[in-house]
């Protein structure tokens, strides 16, 4: 029985993400070729590896078999990358980071900066993904980190097959239009302004909630936006107040909107999210490693910036 462990990889593929075309996207085949690579792959163990008498295809306990030994494989293969690195004292290869637009444009590009003068053989691939959707993909292995955010009071659940690395506190501020006769000066002047607020289910949309829980009012959310730059152009154009993070304001001109001074907003805090290592060593991928030392070092530069761009207010 002559297996090749590159068709393995696909059988292991199809077995964590429940299909073909789920496999293949992840991958970057075609659903067939992803097909072909399986049938070759039964030719090989003389076995069916696939259910395909019903609609969903699935794997035969034969199969299921197979794919775990295919995952160990590929755990085997990660420690040895992970051995090698020990002799050739060079950090190379692609690593798939996903992140939200404000973590894009204020973090993640100086953070590449660092690491091309420092790992110039380190490949990043930028995914504009968040939420669950970027969770369910670090799972399952279709991108290496992720950057969160969450509302720094909001209590998250223990996730025990993944790592959390803190960047940043990204300090929250309630901004209001510049051409508004009277100016929200304090949480009791917030009950009656109409709101741009963030979705609930995202940092900012907690916030609001939070706050209005704590100080007893019921915030009228008239419009409910998702990015922060639609966010502040409404909240410009004399439409609303909002909670945005500070980082959101590094690039509004003065003037555009008005920054209050409203005080104990909270915050948002911004995590690198890694797989949990599953090799013998325990120790992290060292590639995945120095990204999160150089996402570290961005968010220590980008402390200073927002501190120079409250001084200028």
């Amino acid at each position: 029985m002559d297996i090749d462990p590159r068709r393995l990889r696909v059988l292991h593929e199809v077995a964590r993400r429940g299909g073909v075309m789920r496999a293949a996207e992840a991958l970057h085949l075609t659903a067939s070729a992803v097909s072909q690579q399986l049938m070759m792959l039964e030719r090989e163990v003389g076995l069916a590896l696939i259910d395909r008498s019903q609609r969903r295809v699935s794997l035969t306990p034969a199969g299921r078999v197979l794919a775990g030994y295919a995952e160990r494989i590929e755990e085997e293969l990660a420690e040895a990358r992970r051995e090698l690195i020990r002799f050739t004292e060079r950090l190379a290869g692609p690593v798939a980071i996903a992140a939200f637009p404000t973590v894009i444009r204020h973090l993640l590009v100086p953070a590449l900066g660092i690491l091309a003068d420092r790992h110039p053989q380190i490949e990043p691939r930028i995914h504009e993904l968040y939420g669950p959707s970027a969770l369910q993909e670090l799972r399952l292995g279709g991108i290496d980190l992720a950057v969160t955010e969450r509302d720094a009071d909001k209590i998250v659940a223990v996730r025990p097959s993944i790592v959390s690395h803190p960047l940043h506190v990204d300090e929250y501020r309630i901004v209001a239009p510049p051409g508004w006769a009277e100016i929200p000066r304090g949480v009791a002047d917030l009950g009656g302004v109409p709101w741009v607020a963030g979705p609930p289910d995202q940092a900012c949309g907690h916030a609001l909630e939070r706050l209005a829980a704590l100080h007893g009012f019921i915030p009228r959310r008239v419009h409910v936006i998702e990015e922060f730059p639609p966010t502040l152009a409404l909240v410009a154009a004399g439409h609303g107040v909002a909670i945005v993070p500070s980082m959101a304001l590094l690039e509004v001109p003065a003037g555009e909107v008005v920054v209050t001074d409203i005080p104990n907003v909270g915050a948002r805090r911004l995590d690198a999210v890694t797989r949990l290592s599953r090799t013998r060593s325990g120790e992290p991928d060292p590639v995945q490693a120095v990204v999160v030392a150089a996402l570290r070092e961005a968010a220590n530069g980008l402390v200073t910036r927002l501190g120079e761009r409250r001084e200028m207010r």
